[in-house]
């Protein structure tokens, strides 16, 4: 339940905080509570699996003392047996898709030229940043065709600054992180929002110019279905595309490392770190216990 600590953050995050600050606090704040919970669950199927018939664990582990040590574990141990399979499955049913759609692109590219951009001859207006040693832009020349050449710098900034920053990372994390722990869904979702958020920025610091870099995504939402999976990121794959467009007109959002204590931002921040904090000391107790208890009762 500490996940839920972190939910005011991420809507604040989205709009008082600068977005590279966003995208890594978010990150980092859902890879730490994804992890602690996951690691409960396997902590609560180790004490539960000493229930199950013919159960390979020692003989010891099921021992009436080792139960009365371990409570609850006769119905949460059995019921994060299938929990914890089905975290598993949809975290590498999530990891073999991004992989599979990742090298496939990169074996459709082997033979197109060009070191960093790949323009594809393509009916179907598209464009997204490829990652690997040397990532990619892949555009379509449908989606070229739509923009003013001011516009396709803004792009190609744009494609250019994912790859720089390699959001990729940060994406597929969020992902597996919200596969791992439903009440990080919310998290997910602002981590793909300022991460293209990000993206838009440093395009605008590129081009030099906010209004163009605004009217090349909105464009590129009108004309592009998005991203073949959401941890490639896109121009208009991720995130309100209409609140992207709204926030560039404004001044660029002040870079800061940490957002001021006492405001309702800070606050948040604050509240998320506390629970993710909370979180890890919990786990990590808890590992410490289940195994202190069950080294005393393996017969050596």
């Amino acid at each position: 339940m500490l996940p839920l600590s972190a939910w005011p953050v991420a809507r604040l995050a989205e709009t008082r905080l600068h977005p590279r600050t966003a995208t890594r606090l978010l990150t980092a704040v859902a890879v730490v509570m994804a992890g602690c919970s996951t690691l409960c669950l396997t902590l609560l199927m180790v004490a539960g699996t000493a229930q199950l018939p013919g159960d390979p664990l020692p003989d010891g582990w099921s021992d009436p003392q080792v139960r009365a040590a371990l409570p609850y574990d006769e119905v949460a141990g059995r019921a994060a047996v299938p929990a914890l399979a089905v975290v598993t499955v949809a975290c590498a049913r999530t990891l073999w898709r991004h992989r599979r759609v990742t090298r496939g692109a990169r074996r459709a590219l082997a033979g197109v030229p060009g070191p960093t951009v790949a323009v594809l001859p393509d009916s179907t207006p598209y464009a997204y940043a490829l990652p690997g040693r040397r990532g990619r832009i892949v555009v379509t020349t449908a989606l070229l065709a739509g923009l003013a050449p001011a516009e396709r710098r803004a792009l190609f900034a744009h494609e250019r600054a994912h790859l720089t920053a390699r959001h990729h990372r940060h994406l597929l994390a969020a992902q597996l992180a919200a596969r791992a722990n439903p009440f990080l869904r919310p998290l997910r979702t602002a981590v793909f929002y300022t991460a293209e958020r990000w993206a838009d920025e440093e395009a605008a610091r590129a081009v030099g110019d906010r209004r163009t870099v605004a009217r090349a995504i909105g464009k590129a939402a009108l004309l592009s279905p998005g991203s073949p999976v959401p941890t490639l990121a896109a121009p208009a794959a991720n995130g309100p595309v209409p609140r992207r467009v709204a926030a560039l007109p404004a001044p660029a959002p002040a870079a800061r490392s940490r957002p001021p204590a006492f405001t309702s931002v800070g606050l948040a921040v604050w509240g998320a770190a506390a629970g993710a904090l909370v979180s890890a000391m919990s786990s990590a107790n808890s590992a410490v216990a289940l195994f202190l208890v069950l080294y005393a009762a393996t017969p050596l």
